[in-house]
């Protein structure tokens, strides 16, 4: 799988970045018109992986945030199964290497390693358990450990090169055993890196501009078969300036940008070249299915924060290829990832299986069209492994899709409707009919706002018909409004990235569930800071501070939690902690950054009997950042500190009638 690859950027699907391997693969194999992901990474990961629409497998949204309900937790859940898992139980071995972003931020911050591939049924996993990286000095994950990649690292060859290894290992080591691999590339996700030999392949390719790549492209997509003759390419973003009014150096720039975007994916489809030819070498590539495609439509994304702001590739740059390219990725359509118009979720989708797809469907397009829930069912159908009702004790939820494996022999699989919900961008298919809304950020949805199309006559989606079919469109929106509330995509939400993550700040770690995820340790200060699994104090987990460089003069900030705040606001705070030996700790609320003062400055003796401690701070003087910060002194080097059941709580101003501190009463037999 591909990361923020649009729709016509492979050779085999109308672009002229160079995939002499991927075109191979189409060549010898079949590709699909209409295929569909979830218009977004971690919902397509979900999905893809699981078999369910992304709420199902709880992850509605991102990572980066639990929303606070089951769809929206931002973590693969445990209703849902991966194929795996699935594929395991039926004696395959199983290998990931890439991207694996389905797992909450916070955890993967805490290590905590419970959702990681190695505890979801793959057997070696290598690649990064977050959802992004520089290319060049990534920290990088092998099974349930993580370190700095090494000097001359480059993520995408490693991606591949380690794919490699795995499927030489496993012929060597499990030759009696069927294979299972998930390879989930991170190119060409921003930022723009790659490496200059292949930076230099398109140097000059992308002067020619925008409007003339993007009228090439749909001719050849002509041409293919992949649109008829009689279709209209959609007109430029109308964001999007012509070409040839751009200044010289504004067009040297943005060649540069597409450059090395069409170079990330030049040196993907090389590393799918090494992996063809191992399981060439190994005499397996025919019976083999092999299953290519895009986790969304095109990136628009505006990102530019390296320390140089130059489009040349290199690791201290962090920029991505704009709108104005994003547009011809997602040739012929409009719209891109986020949303569920064709140009956010239609995906290239190649199938290469030469002992499983019939001969005569070689080079040949499928007309029907599937979604990535169908993966699934498809694997357990060829593999004959059988999907579980029940795991680990857990009711698993069946699967959503339907197997692909009727069109391997060019034979309708019957797919029925198709539904979707990102940000409140809403669609449904069934059959030749879409249904489709766009909600823009921050506002809320608006039903006058559906727009229906008929992909048979208008595949690139031009021609709105909802005026003219009411009854339908009142139709489908009903049987999506039951689709959502079944799979719980309300309330829908539009709030950007940016806003979802600063809110879940606010909703503190403060039971150490999530190890110390979340939590800050400033370097330099005078105390270790871990976690004890004992049930020292409330629960299963509790911080351990041991002081390492006591200063009884003053005391070190060894744990703080920031989050954003509003004026006037007023927070509950509080502690349970515990100490080896009678010692010092102050709490402090205070404004983060130059400037910054404790707002709230508590000292309290932290005793060798658990002690309970609560209270009220004052106002927030400003909107802006704030945290929570643990500040200890101690009486000698040897002291240890426990501390859990930290209390972070915005309270109204008629309920502060809280009693700074409060002992809670236990005995010695508790812990």
């Amino acid at each position: 799988m591909a990361d923020d690859l649009g729709y016509s950027d492979i050779g085999c699907y109308g672009g002229e970045v160079q995939t002499p391997n991927l075109d191979r693969l189409a060549a010898d194999g079949i590709r699909y018109k209409q295929f569909y992901n979830a218009a977004r990474c971690c919902p397509t990961r979900a999905s893809l992986i699981s078999g369910l629409y992304p709420h199902q497998a709880g992850m509605g949204w991102m990572a980066a945030a639990d929303l606070g309900t089951p769809p929206y937790q931002g973590n693969l859940n445990d209703k849902a199964v991966t194929i795996a898992e699935v594929l395991r139980m039926a004696g395959y071995r199983t290998y990931m290497t890439g991207k694996w972003h389905l797992t909450n931020e916070r955890k993967i911050d805490g290590m905590v390693t419970d959702n990681w591939p190695l505890q979801r049924g793959f057997d070696r996993y290598f690649g990064i358990v977050p959802g992004g990286a520089n290319y060049f000095t990534p920290v990088v994950y092998s099974g349930n450990q993580r370190y700095k990649a090494p000097e001359d690292f480059y993520l995408t060859d490693a991606i591949s090169d380690t794919s490699v290894q795995y499927i030489g290992d496993h012929f060597t080591k499990h030759p009696d055993k069927p294979l299972f691999m998930y390879v989930a590339y991170t190119a060409p996700h921003w930022p723009l890196h790659a490496l200059q030999q292949d930076i230099d392949k398109y140097k000059h390719v992308y002067q020619a501009g925008w409007d003339k790549l993007r009228v090439q492209r749909f001719e050849k997509q002509q041409q293919i078969g992949l649109f008829p003759a009689t279709a209209t390419l959609s007109a430029r973003d109308a964001t999007v300036p012509a070409w040839d009014g751009l200044s010289a150096d504004q067009k040297e720039d943005m060649a540069m940008r597409m450059a090395t975007y069409a170079a990330q994916i030049d040196n993907m489809d090389q590393g799918i070249g090494r992996i063809i030819q191992t399981l060439e070498s190994e005499g397996q590539l025919d019976n083999t299915l092999f299953i290519f495609l895009s986790d969304n439509g095109a990136c628009a994304e505006f990102i530019s924060s390296g320390k140089r702001k130059a489009a040349d590739g290199k690791e201290d740059t962090f920029e991505s290829y704009r709108i104005n390219w994003a547009n011809l990725s997602s040739t012929p359509f409009k719209e891109y990832k986020h949303y569920t118009y064709e140009g956010g979720i239609a995906t290239p989708l190649i199938v290469h299986w030469p002992k499983g797809v019939d001969m005569e469907l070689h080079n040949t397009l499928v007309s029907r069209y599937g979604h990535l829930t169908d993966i699934m069912p498809t694997c357990v159908d060829v593999s004959g492994a059988t999907y579980p009702s029940e795991m680990n004790g857990k009711t698993i939820q069946p699967m959503e899709g339907k197997s692909l494996a009727p069109h391997f022999a060019g034979l309708d699989n019957h797919r029925g409707k198709i539904f979707w919900e990102h940000e409140a961008n809403i669609a449904m298919r069934d059959g030749k009919w879409k249904l489709v809304a766009k909600t823009p950020e921050g506002e809320s949805f608006d039903p006058q706002d559906l727009h229906l199309y008929n992909l048979e006559d208008d595949p690139i989606e031009l021609t709105d018909l909802a005026i003219s079919e009411p009854k339908r469109v009142k139709r489908m929106y009903a049987e999506w409004q039951v689709w959502a509330m079944q799979i719980g995509a309300f309330p829908l939400d539009t709030r950007n990235y940016g806003l979802r993550a600063q809110t879940y700040r606010r909703v503190i770690n403060g039971g150490f569930d999530d190890n110390l995820g979340g939590w800050k340790t400033p370097a330099g200060a005078g105390a270790t800071v871990s976690i004890d699994t004992t049930g020292k104090l409330t629960g299963s987990k509790s911080a351990y501070v041991a002081i390492t460089n006591a200063d009884t003069e003053s005391a070190d900030m060894i744990l703080s939690w920031p989050f954003p705040g509003k004026k006037g606001e007023r927070f509950e705070v509080g502690m349970t902690a515990v100490a080896t030996k009678q010692s010092g700790c102050y709490l402090r609320l205070e404004q983060v950054g130059p400037g910054g003062a404790p707002l709230t400055d508590e000292e309290i003796a932290v005793e060798t009997n658990p002690k309970q401690t609560q209270f009220v701070s004052g106002p927030l003087p400003a909107d802006g950042q704030y945290r929570l910060a643990f500040y200890f002194e101690g009486p000698s080097e040897d002291t240890e500190f426990w501390i859990d059941d930290v209390v972070l709580r915005p309270v109204q101003s008629e309920q502060v009638t809280m009693v700074k501190e409060s002992k809670l009463t236990l005995t010695d037999d508790t812990f």
